[in-house]
């Protein structure tokens, strides 16, 4: 796998995540965990998530999982064959739950595990980018609001990790730091396996290699 997960935006290291990409690669852009959001905020946030990636000589566009909600086997097909396209993606925070119900909705969760797995397909993102890929998302119902989900919350993760992202940890200014806290101290409590970051942190993953910076 290789894997750039970063507790908020690009970290304190976005050059670790040019490199794991090739030259001016193109990379997809999922926003959904902010569908909840009002359209012209939704919009002003995409459009900043494009510059900075932008900025770094890479190629972004939006992947909008709402143009591939589920309305037969071939949407999913569809799905996947733009995903080809991509030497990656990033995958922006908000709602985890919001961002798992997308994910369901379009059938991306089908094969999206099995693509990330690959080693020549780059999976990047934060927060609830990052959060989704644990076997679980029970917890972070404390810091994420589960009525922002329109339909039933799925609790499952997509399983990519053996244990939970937790972002935002001891990171002064950001809103959701005292909420994140609470899951920290809920997992520990239950003996959770969990990651914790503060903001400016990522973690890698380059096959076999494994590192915080």
């Amino acid at each position: 796998m290789k894997l750039y997960l970063s507790s908020f935006r690009l970290g304190d290291h976005p050059e670790r995540l040019v490199a794991l990409l090739p030259s001016a690669g193109r990379i997809g852009v999922i926003c959904n965990a902010i569908d909840a959001e009002d359209p012209p905020v939704r919009r002003e946030k995409v459009a900043a998530e494009l510059t900075w990636l932008s900025e770094l000589g890479l190629r972004p566009e939006e992947l909008d999982l709402r143009s591939y909600s589920e309305r037969g086997a071939r949407v999913g097909q569809d799905l996947r064959a733009r995903l080809a396209q991509y030497d990656g993606l990033w995958v922006r925070g908000g709602n985890v739950f919001v961002l798992r119900s997308a994910l369901a909705a379009s059938g991306a969760d089908k094969f999206l595990p099995e693509l990330i797995r690959s080693e020549s397909f780059v999976y990047a993102g934060y927060s609830a980018g990052a959060c989704v890929l644990a076997p679980s998302l029970r917890g972070l119902e404390l810091c994420d609001d589960i009525t922002q989900v329109d339909g039933e919350v799925i609790w499952d993760g997509l399983g990519v990790l053996d244990e939970v992202f937790v972002p935002h940890l001891n990171s002064p200014g950001h809103p959701e730091t005292e909420l994140v806290e609470q899951v920290r101290a809920l997992y520990e409590q239950t003996g959770v396996p969990h990651l914790p970051l503060h903001d400016g942190q990522a973690l890698i993953i380059d096959g076999t290699t494994r590192e915080l910076v």
